[in-house]
């Protein structure tokens, strides 16, 4: 009950402030508040969305009976008690396996599914970044549709705008998409204009492990179009070593956080969303 209580209230303070607040930067839980509870397990979004983050991000897999679970690993072996791939378990079966926490201990949570998590945040504005989930679209989308949850999710892929209108013409108009860009490769402002043409994302994902692109000093073709700017605060290679290690262990804000927020991000990836929130609120970017 607490739990459902603190949802309300996080839903509360993030709806009114959304209105006034156009300078202020959103928080993306990373797997949810694994610090706290078992990666990608509900609690840990359900205690990511309770500390008032606006997006949690989750990984999504398929059992052997077409279910959507979440688990990041292509195994279940180092997040539970259990080994294998989720194809090779039914549901039921898999439900029998209990999530590790961040000690490699194993508790009593069990791998949820999409459709559970949805309905845990189903109301919170807590929106859910559906990562590795390029070849499960149409079931993801089912089970949106289905929990009433469509627009609190937001799609992704690294793949360029033509191979995503070819493999899913009948749901690209209708989904929240964000795509991935690494600004690394040569082609990268081609890959966000070309979106740019044909749709309007919700974001665009920037990665990179040099800090270097013309895109990172000037975003503002993507941010006049009303799509935002994301950019993970995660381990170094995502984002040039602007990291949430060196913000949080080195105490260099400037370096890490404060870089990634001059350099045009609406939206910070973290594996810290307690302390980023925090940092966030003292300079009055989060409500």
């Amino acid at each position: 009950m607490k739990i459902r209580y603190y949802l309300l209230l996080a839903a509360t303070v993030i709806q009114f402030g959304s209105a006034t607040a156009q300078n202020k930067i959103l928080v993306t839980a990373h797997r949810g508040d694994w610090r706290n509870a078992p990666e990608n397990s509900l609690r840990a979004f359900e205690y990511a969305a309770a500390m008032g983050v606006d997006i949690v991000e989750l990984d999504l897999k398929k059992t052997k009976d077409g279910a959507i679970v979440i688990m990041h690993d292509g195994t279940i072996n180092r997040t539970t008690n259990g080994k294998g791939v989720p194809a090779d378990y039914t549901l039921e079966e898999i439900k029998n396996f209990r999530l590790k926490n961040g000690l490699g201990r194993v508790t009593n949570n069990p791998i949820p599914t999409l459709k559970e998590v949805m309905q845990a945040l189903k109301g919170s504005n807590v929106k859910v970044n559906l990562d590795k989930s390029y070849d499960v679209y149409n079931e993801a989308y089912a089970i949106l549709k289905e929990t009433g949850t469509l627009q609190q999710a937001i799609f992704k892929s690294e793949m360029p705008y033509d191979s995503v209108q070819h493999r899913y013409p009948q749901l690209i108009g209708k989904i929240i998409y964000m795509p991935v860009v690494n600004l690394d490769k040569p082609d990268a402002r081609k890959v966000i204009t070309d979106y740019l043409k044909n749709m309007k994302p919700y974001a665009f994902e920037l990665i990179f492990t040099k800090d270097t692109s013309a895109i990172l000093a000037d975003n503002k073709f993507i941010t006049q179009t009303g799509s935002k700017v994301w950019i993970n605060s995660l381990w170094a290679s995502l984002n040039g070593g602007h990291d949430d290690d060196t913000a949080v262990e080195d105490d260099n804000k400037k370096d890490s956080w404060d870089w990634i927020i001059n350099h045009g991000a609406n939206i910070i990836q973290t594996d810290r969303p307690k302390l980023l929130l925090e940092y966030l609120r003292k300079k009055q970017l989060h409500n």
